[in-house]
């Protein structure tokens, strides 16, 4: 790995540190009360009081930040780590299936595929109605199919490799030999995936939110954010352009960490 790499390797994965403290221990980073109300301190500028200002209604945004690291962390990893377990499920399961049903499998898939994320998204929602869990349920479903057809190209390719073939000559059962030589291989791609899915869902679900279908005030929340300081961004552009650096910088790290995994996984395998 170059230097560069390394250095841009270390630097997203400090970032992610800081928020991954934020979403588990906001109380010991934060300043003030994130739900707490003073009319009078509405509006302030960013000051050594209100690192990041005050909002409409008074609140320290940057307590505010700080906690709502817990709830857009928490439905970007709950929702990447349910898409990629049923994703493996799915398929490693049409990867080992009949033809035909293989092919039902992967052209629902690819049904799914044509659209984006986003909109697949949104259209789960608008069935479910708003709310934070019903988010989680719209970004999981949105993220699954990339999973499927990953984990059926590697679990194809795995199956073929000559290790497993040669545990199937050595009389190892079906069953075992894709435990112990299939499925590690698939799940360690899909993890690979999944750091990259994680930004990609965190920035779902606050655009979701953004929308005002996800959680409601006064909900900390990055996406509920930006929403809320859109219609005085002239006068107090901090209400929404601080949730929106914490929101770039995540997704941006998780990106970088996945991408640079994903070269690595992929030098080693050349």
């Amino acid at each position: 790995m170059k230097r560069a790499q390394r250095v841009l390797l270390w630097a997203a994965v400090a970032v992610l540190a800081v928020i991954a403290f934020s979403a588990l221990w906001p109380a010991a980073l934060a300043t003030h009360d994130p739900l707490q109300t003073e009319v009078r301190s509405a509006l302030l500028p960013p000051s050594t009081e209100h690192l990041f200002g005050t909002d409409q209604s008074g609140r320290d945004v940057y307590s505010r930040v700080v906690y709502g690291a817990g709830r857009s962390l928490g439905i970007g990893l709950l929702a990447t780590v349910v898409a990629l377990t049923v994703g493996l499920l799915l398929g490693a399961f049409a990867g080992v299936a009949p033809r035909g049903v293989d092919a039902t499998v992967m052209r629902v898939n690819d049904i799914l595929m044509a659209f984006p994320e986003f909109l697949v998204a949104l259209v789960v929602v608008a069935v479910l109605g708003p709310g934070t869990v019903n988010i989680a349920i719209a970004v999981t479903l949105a993220a699954v199919p990339v999973y499927i057809r990953l984990a059926r190209v590697q679990t194809q390719t795995l199956r073929a490799a000559e290790h497993v073939e040669a545990a199937r000559i050595l009389g190892v059962p079906r069953a075992t030999a894709f435990l112990r030589h299939v499925a590690p291989g698939v799940l360690g791609a899909l993890s690979v995936l999944a750091t990259i899915g994680i930004g990609s869902s965190i920035l779902a679900a606050a655009g979701l939110s953004f929308l005002g279908l996800g959680p409601s005030e006064p909900t900390p929340e990055w996406g509920l954010m930006l929403a809320g300081g859109r219609n005085v961004l002239g006068q107090a552009w901090w209400i929404s352009v601080f949730p929106g650096i914490a929101i770039t910088l995540t997704v941006v790290s998780a990106t970088v960490v996945g991408r640079i995994l994903r070269a690595r996984g992929a030098g080693r395998t050349a």
